[in-house]
């Protein structure tokens, strides 16, 4: 905990002053360009990978980096009802879905029942991901580091499927008013691939067209 009081009192002193006039101009009001849907892991940090400073990220993180349906519940829907607040309050013009390598919450897809017992909200959570555990078992059943590899990949296609499920998202899309990724961050080498919805593989960011 004194390492966190350090790094706050360090923020105060130094960090804030270097950039007061910055924070200064968003005391009132936010404006950010994306929506970064990250996973909860404390190795992916969305402004860091991105380069991007206060008020020009929307961050919504949580087990796995998934994207549920949309649907209006009675219960409390944390990431749909982000998402929404996103899409229709701050009218973002892009959203970047980020999975990433040696992902817990999609190894947890796998764990056994004894061991989901002592988590039972994320395994209701990663039901939403059954579909994809049933597909992964056909190919890489007892292969673990592909399992992992294609859980994590198919988990963003998801993802994107069903970010199209939420109001107004297609037509904007259509209207090129909204830009939609999905990202791979591999840990160990900083390199980010980006899901091509043409070829329907990962290439590596540097080598995207850029539009």
């Amino acid at each position: 905990m004194q390492n966190l009081i350090s790094g706050a009192l360090k923020f105060m002193q130094e960090d804030f002053k270097e950039h007061e006039k910055l924070f200064e101009s968003l005391k009132n009001t936010q404006n950010p360009h994306t929506l970064f849907i990250g996973c909860s892991d404390s190795r992916v940090i969305p402004n860091l990978i991105t380069n991007t400073g206060p008020g020009e990220l929307f961050v919504i993180r949580n087990i796995a980096n998934i994207v549920p349906p949309y649907r209006v519940g009675e219960d409390y829907l944390a990431t749909t009802s982000a998402i929404e607040y996103a899409l229709n309050s701050l009218h973002i013009r892009n959203i970047v879905v980020c999975g990433h390598s040696n992902c817990g919450g999609c190894n947890a897809l796998y764990y056994s029942d004894e061991e989901l017992s002592e988590i039972p909200n994320v395994k209701r959570w990663l039901t939403l991901l059954d579909p994809i555990k049933k597909d992964v078992m056909i190919f890489a059943k007892d292969d673990l580091a592909m399992r992992s590899w294609l859980t994590e990949k198919l988990n963003l296609v998801n993802s994107l499927q069903n970010i199209l499920t939420y109001p107004g998202v297609q037509e904007a899309l259509d209207q090129r008013k909204l830009e939609v990724h999905a990202w791979y961050y591999i840990i160990q080498t900083g390199e980010i691939y980006e899901y091509d919805f043409k070829t329907k593989i990962f290439t590596l960011i540097q080598n995207r067209k850029i539009q």
